[in-house]
């Protein structure tokens, strides 16, 4: 019974062993896969820093010759033609053709929209369509 004993503990010491050094390896080995793909990746980075660096000094040096322009976004909703269009800020461009009969509306937004409204954004002039058409 003794001799079976020594054996079991012998049996359990070796294995709990074998189990440590297998999972020390195999953490070396991630450690190591994780190093390289850490350096990869700052190779990538240092490489994307400098073509961003080289964009911004072009930017830098064309910054005289490049004037802002702010963005029209203002829209005008008119009926035409029993028909809703969308023009631009100037009135004359137009912008959308909505395909939306003016009859789809309510008898005091008719009139509204025959003399036109208008809107900041697109966002805007959509949100008031949903809200009647749907």
């Amino acid at each position: 019974m003794k001799k079976y004993r020594i054996c079991l503990f012998l049996f359990l010491g070796v294995s709990v062993i074998c189990i440590l050094i297998a999972f020390f390896v195999r953490r070396s080995q991630e450690g190591a896969s994780l190093e390289n793909r850490n350096e990869t990746g700052i190779e990538q980075l240092e490489t994307e820093e400098t073509q961003e660096t080289v964009v911004e000094d072009q930017m830098v040096a064309n910054q005289e010759r490049v004037q802002a322009h702010p963005v029209q976004e203002e829209y005008y909703l008119v009926a035409e033609d029993g028909m809703l269009l969308i023009f631009l800020k100037d009135q004359k461009t137009i912008c959308l053709y909505t395909h939306m009969p003016l009859m789809d509306f309510p008898p005091k937004e008719r009139t509204k929209l025959r003399e036109g409204i208008w809107f900041s954004s697109m966002a805007e002039v959509f949100h008031y369509l949903e809200s009647y058409t749907s």
